[in-house]
């Protein structure tokens, strides 16, 4: 099974800056597209934002669009995260995670097969 691994998460200021990185193991397919999700202590799961490997399409959540940007380096199998403007409401553990095919939910949560460990990420002053 693939293993994927965030890392870039910590502590910044309100309307600061982050980039998330997650690497996608080798050995395994790298899937159909990749996924972001977020989550705070005793609230579901959130959808962030979503990529395709194939030809790069995106989608974004709601609370983060025009301020999150998602990318993808198919060749060193990362797929990254931009924050910007960041808020006190965008703390939370930052999770990526894989989907494997194509199905037609890609904001559901239960349509990815793959997860990483979570990264911390703390917006305060």
């Amino acid at each position: 099974q693939v293993q994927l691994r965030e890392s870039g998460g910590g502590l910044v200021q309100p309307g600061g800056s982050l980039r998330l990185s997650c690497s996608v193991s080798d050995g395994g397919a790298v899937g159909y597209a990749m996924g972001w999700f977020r989550q705070v202590p005793g609230k579901e799961r959130e959808f962030v934002s979503f990529i395709r490997w194939r030809d790069g399409t995106t989608y974004y959540g709601e609370s983060v669009k025009g301020r999150f940007r998602v990318s993808r380096d198919i060749a060193s199998r990362m797929v990254y995260l931009q924050m910007n403007s960041l808020k006190p409401e965008d703390t939370a553990v930052y999770y990526c995670a894989q989907k494997s095919r194509f199905d037609g939910s890609d904001y559901d949560q239960r349509t990815y097969t793959s997860w990483g460990q979570g990264t911390q990420v703390t917006v305060s002053s």
